[in-house]
């Protein structure tokens, strides 16, 4: 991974999450199928990771594959997960080498079982790395990600009394990671999409029409630049500000 040290803010987001959307858009202005830009997608994770790191984000979530998107013809769905399986094989070594820990974020059940069999190996395989964490949130989707923890809390014989958003983390998906501090959305859409939207309550968001393929590491670094500016209250307010 790349060495060069970039002129950073002092503010660095520890986790950055990612909306990695515009992959069928930016196929279609070229006259190519979808697939080639879900192909061009994935080649582009390799310079946000590396970026990731160069830049001292400790965790990094992005968005592969909704619940929502089984809705998709058949054809893409099929070539989505082999898009997904051929760069687990040809990605993870190079990533374990490099320090980064792969963490699923979804259901794996309905997924193919030989992918579910690989995203399990990378897991285990990198599970004691601690230069950049991954999530990858694939078959995930937020409401259904609240409805797995009530089930879970309600199993456990947790009494209403005693659950509060701490308890209730805890069973989230994303409970081996902080919340994110910064939701980045590509493609120039504006909504969250069913995407981490309990632990993105306070995370400032950042949105670009830029097309995830050609999102590269400088406009990550003003992504960065962006939040570091910002003041994050999380709903309080400054004590000179009280009487205005």
């Amino acid at each position: 991974m790349t060495t060069e040290q970039p002129d950073l803010p002092s503010n660095i987001p520890q986790h950055v999450a990612i909306i990695m959307d515009g992959n069928g858009r930016w196929a279609s202005a070229r006259g190519l199928p979808r697939l080639a830009g879900h192909r061009a997608g994935t080649e582009n994770l390799r310079t946000i990771i590396e970026a990731s790191v160069e830049f001292g984000v400790d965790y990094l979530t992005i968005f592969a594959f909704s619940t929502e998107n089984w809705k998709r013809p058949q054809k893409e769905i099929q070539g989505l997960m082999r898009i997904f399986k051929n760069m687990l094989e040809r990605e993870l070594q190079n990533l374990h080498e490099n320090g980064v820990q792969l963490q699923h974020l979804g259901r794996l059940e309905k997924i193919d079982p030989q992918l579910q069999e690989k995203v399990l190996e990378a897991i285990e395989l990198t599970k004691q790395n601690q230069r950049l964490v991954l999530n990858v949130a694939f078959n995930y989707g937020g409401r259904d990600e609240i409805i797995q923890a009530v089930k879970q809390l309600i199993r456990e014989g947790h009494q209403p009394e005693d659950i509060d958003p701490a308890l209730f983390s805890r069973y989230l998906f994303t409970a081996h990671s902080p919340d994110p501090d910064l939701i980045i959305r590509t493609s120039g859409e504006f909504r969250c999409s069913n995407f981490l939207i309990w632990q993105g309550a306070y995370a400032e968001w950042y949105f670009t029409p830029t097309y995830w393929p050609d999102f590269g590491r400088e406009d990550y670094l003003e992504a960065i630049r962006t939040y570091s500016e910002r003041d994050r209250r999380f709903g309080e307010i400054k004590a000179d500000e009280e009487d205005q």
